[in-house]
């Protein structure tokens, strides 16, 4: 395995990560029923948003935070919906990619799922 080395390898990555996603019993709902996400334009925004956290390019604009206290005001987020959503995530990206980069997305996943929990509360 490789690892993540460009925007179209995060890309794949986010597309993976969605079909397990949106398939999931415990966080599923969060993303068809709450946000009704369209995924065409999410894949885009939220490729964006992982492209910046790995290779520091600037071009996500919106505030994860307020989208997801928005979104925990219409259905609770509680830690279980964390938890499943990190592990899906570091599953798909180890099915997929080894490497600093790899390391460094699992790394600020964490970060960002601990952070969100401490400020939903």
């Amino acid at each position: 395995m490789r690892d993540i080395t460009t925007r179209e390898d995060i890309e794949f990555l986010m597309k993976a990560f969605y079909i397990k996603a949106l398939a999931n019993e415990t966080i599923g709902d969060f993303f068809t029923k709450i946000a009704k996400i369209n995924l065409e334009e999410h894949i885009p925004e939220i490729t964006d948003f992982w492209e910046q956290q790995l290779f520091r390019v600037h071009g996500y604009k919106k505030n994860v935070m307020q989208i997801h206290k928005n979104l925990s005001h219409k259905k609770k987020i509680e830690k279980i919906h964390f938890e499943t959503w990190l592990s899906l995530f570091n599953t798909t990206v180890d099915h997929n990619f080894k490497g600093e980069k790899a390391n460094l997305i699992k790394t600020r996943a964490l970060s960002i799922a601990t952070m969100m929990q401490l400020k939903l509360r």
